[in-house]
């Protein structure tokens, strides 16, 4: 995961994505445990199914961590998450993929936090 996060950190687009005051105290007002559980939310929803309708902008680029956290760690739609974790596109994601994919975004999350 470190290898990646790494690899992300290095894109000018990716690195440009972070936690603002903000968005910072809504996670220590959340707790991290309800984060994650958005997160896996949003992941199940918005990005596993196999086609989606709106791929590319189902993400919006701010209002939550995990959105922000998202485009961070290219976890923001099909066409990223080929490109940078190689899961392929039009295909539904495992349960799997699913939670690596969380566990990135959240990693991204705690890092921005510390």
């Amino acid at each position: 995961m470190q290898e990646i996060l790494a690899k992300l950190s290095k894109s000018k687009f990716r690195n440009k994505f972070k936690l603002s005051d903000e968005n910072k105290f809504y996670v220590k007002q959340k707790g991290i445990d309800t984060i994650q559980r958005h997160a896996i939310d949003f992941v199940k929803n918005r990005i596993a199914p196999a086609n989606i309708l709106n791929d590319g902008k189902q993400t919006p680029t701010k209002n939550h961590p995990v959105f922000i956290a998202q485009h961070a760690t290219a976890c923001c739609c099909r066409k990223c998450i080929n490109k940078w974790h190689g899961f392929a596109q039009n295909t539904q994601l495992s349960t799997e993929q699913q939670n690596y994919l969380v566990s990135i975004i959240m990693q991204w999350i705690k890092n921005q936090m510390e």
